[in-house]
């Protein structure tokens, strides 16, 4: 056995790779060493230059030099390791066999005989080599224990292999208990499972290299999962940073407009004004002239102080058709659409009031006396899926007797409630509320003018709002669990993706006359392909 300082110099001088002493060992810019070939062949499974030891990677693949030192140093520890094995003299430990026949310092055994039971060095071996009878001897490599070799039954070399019982034989078992069984040698059997052997070191190399792989894939993604987030976040701050700054500079611009405006308006007003009241002056000169002539009593003189007046007419103009503009500071509509706009374009990325909606949530279970016959409701009556088999219930007024929906035993008659349903590995369902009378017998159409507020899911990745006639919804990823909001004194139904929080679709201005339930249905089973439960789940205010 080597000591233990010896060993410890042949593990600094083993390649992390094919783990054997270093073969033109090379040095890659880490600083770890490998074998020339086997970083070769290493890198040449790989699309970009990393270590294997450490990972660091390199864009381009470095220059490989053979590291003289690290080579002289390996040959040296090769050559003393080879002069040990071949050495001749037994020492302890060291895993050879010897030759049986040798008087003291025994000599290593090249051949066993399974005939002698019997391991011969290459002295005593020559009597085999050259006597007639011993040449028919069975010599194989060298072996220890060679009586385990041997038939227990038959005293005879084990030296063929059953391929039925999976057993080693000797000849005599050949011919009796496996006289019908596939028989083939040793040699044969092993050369067969070394075969067997090396395809499977293949098969699990490749399934190292091909998960090896998947690795990197994944790390590629999460980095570029996490540029894309970068990118997102300075966009996202870029787009609102240049919006606000736009706003802000448009409410400048506008006050000045309005400002100008008002200052126009102010001018021409008191301009009007102004004429009115000269026109006012002229109007009561008149009237004193007037006045003086009705005051005398006496006919006489006031006949001659009417026919000696002179009535001169005013200067003064038609008024009636001259008004002041004020409708020209109406924003508030303008103003308004662009809140409306901006907010529902913003919630559909990612709705910032969706917390404060989560504040609502209401407990809320499905109803069994409204599902359908195929419909199972959960214990709990937080879940339902579509089994297939119709049950055996009463055919109540309120039940669904033709699609397969349920309603939720609660219903909202004002003020804002909230739920939220898990939709996972469901390539198809329906949610929303409805009216308390609507009709659940025969067929059915979705559309709020039937008391229907819903959106549904077809095919994994078909959304639509039933607003009558439906709207196709774009959405950026389906959704794992929807949240659905109520407003019931705005007329507001909108429907979310919980994990993003954005908004999927608002139902707006609608006018609620009756009591709403939340309504669902899981769909058809599919043959297993839609066979996952819708899931009323508790509400987790998102932070």
């Amino acid at each position: 056995m080597a000591c233990s300082r010896s060993l410890i110099v042949e593990e600094n001088f083993q390649c992390s790779i094919c783990l054997s002493v270093f073969t033109k060992p090379v040095s890659i810019p880490c600083g770890h060493n490998f074998c020339f070939e086997c970083i070769s062949n290493y890198w040449d499974t790989t699309k970009t230059f990393p270590c294997p030891l450490c990972k660091e990677e390199f864009l381009t693949k470095p220059m490989l030099r053979v590291n003289t030192v690290i080579a002289e140093m390996a040959a040296k520890l090769k050559s003393k390791v080879q002069e040990k094995s071949t050495g001749i003299s037994e020492q302890a430990g060291n895993g050879n066999v010897f030759c049986t026949m040798c008087t003291g310092a025994r000599a290593a055994a090249l051949k066993s005989c399974l005939v002698c039971f019997m391991s011969l060095c290459e002295e005593h071996l020559k009597p085999h080599q050259t006597i007639l009878a011993l040449k028919k001897h069975k010599l194989i490599n060298p072996v220890e224990n060679l009586e385990n070799r041997i038939c227990e039954t038959h005293e005879e070399p084990l030296e063929l292999f059953c391929k039925v019982d999976h057993m080693f034989v000797c000849g005599a078992c050949k011919d009796t208990d496996h006289k019908n069984h596939k028989i083939v040698t040793l040699e044969e059997e092993a050369e067969m499972r070394k075969t067997q052997l090396g395809n499977e070191k293949t098969h699990a190399d490749e399934m190292i290299q091909s998960r090896q792989q998947k690795i990197q894939e994944i790390q590629k993604s999460m980095d570029a999962s996490r540029n894309n987030a970068a990118k997102a976040l300075s966009c996202s701050l870029h787009v609102t940073t240049a919006l606000a700054d736009y706003i802000k500079r448009s409410q400048a611009e506008l006050t000045k407009v309005i400002e100008a405006k008002q200052k126009k308006t102010r001018t021409e007003a008191e301009r009007f004004i102004q004429e009115l009241e000269g026109e006012i002056m002229q109007i009561k000169q008149k009237n004193v002239e007037l006045n003086q002539v009705s005051l005398a009593n006496d006919p006489l003189i006031f006949l001659e102080n009417f026919l000696s007046l002179t009535i001169s007419q005013p200067q003064v103009k038609d008024w009636s058709d001259v008004t002041l503009t004020s409708d020209q500071f109406e924003v508030q509509g303008a103003l308004a659409k662009l809140e409306t706009t901006v907010m529902r374009e913003v919630s559909m990325l990612c709705d910032p009031d969706l917390k404060e909606k989560q504040q609502h949530a209401v407990d809320v279970t499905l109803d069994p006396d409204t599902a359908h016959p195929q419909l199972a409701v959960s214990a709990d009556g937080k879940q339902v899926t579509h089994g297939g088999r119709k049950r055996n219930v009463p055919n109540k007024r309120e039940r669904f007797d033709h699609v397969l929906n349920v309603m939720a035993k609660e219903g909202f008659s004002s003020g804002k409630f909230y739920y939220e349903v898990q939709v996972k590995d469901k390539p198809q369902w329906d949610l929303g509320v409805v009216n308390e009378s609507i009709n659940r017998k025969g067929d059915i159409r979705l559309s709020p003018k039937n008391g229907y507020w819903t959106i549904w899911l077809r095919k994994g990745h078909e959304f639509t709002a039933n607003t009558g006639p439906a709207i196709n919804l774009p959405v950026r990823e389906v959704p794992q669990k929807v949240g659905v909001f109520v407003d019931y004194e705005q007329g507001q139904v909108s429907f979310y993706d919980v994990d993003t929080k954005a908004n999927i679709f608002s139902f707006t201005g609608c006018n609620f006359t009756e009591k709403l339930f939340p309504f669902f249905s899981p769909c058809a089973n599919d043959d297993g392909k839609n066979s996952a439960p819708l899931i009323i789940a508790p509400v987790k205010y998102n932070n």
